[in-house]
């Protein structure tokens, strides 16, 4: 399976941005968000089941949302990041993950996410 992100950028605390995950080539479980800052581990932030079940990182409940759209060839997970804070400022990557969210399939390249104060 392929994943191709998109989305990202800089934008002001307090404003919001959209990042999306296209994976294709493949039988797809579940799509996952992680961020990672320099120096550190990446850490879940939000993910999605092939069946639709959502998990969020405490930080992040109420102000983020992912959502799936599938089709018959790929499926495409965004990830509506709002009211953003500048300890949100972390590389973002899309992850496959099989549904217990043991193993992992795969990872997108990274996209930068940069909250100014």
């Amino acid at each position: 399976v392929e994943l191709v992100e998109s989305g990202g950028g800089l934008v002001q605390a307090g404003g919001s941005l959209r990042l999306s995950c296209q994976a294709s080539g493949g039988s797809v479980n579940t799509i996952a968000w992680y961020r990672q800052t320099p120096g550190t581990e990446r850490d879940l932030v939000a993910g999605i089941s092939s069946y639709g079940r959502k998990k969020y990182a405490d930080s992040v409940k109420g102000r983020f949302t992912i959502s799936r759209d599938n089709t018959r060839t790929k499926s495409t997970v965004s990830l509506l990041m709002n009211n953003l804070k500048p300890e949100d400022t972390a590389v973002y990557y899309c992850a496959h993950t099989d549904d217990s969210g043991s193993f992992f399939l795969g990872w997108g390249q990274g996209t930068q996410v940069t909250v100014s104060s």
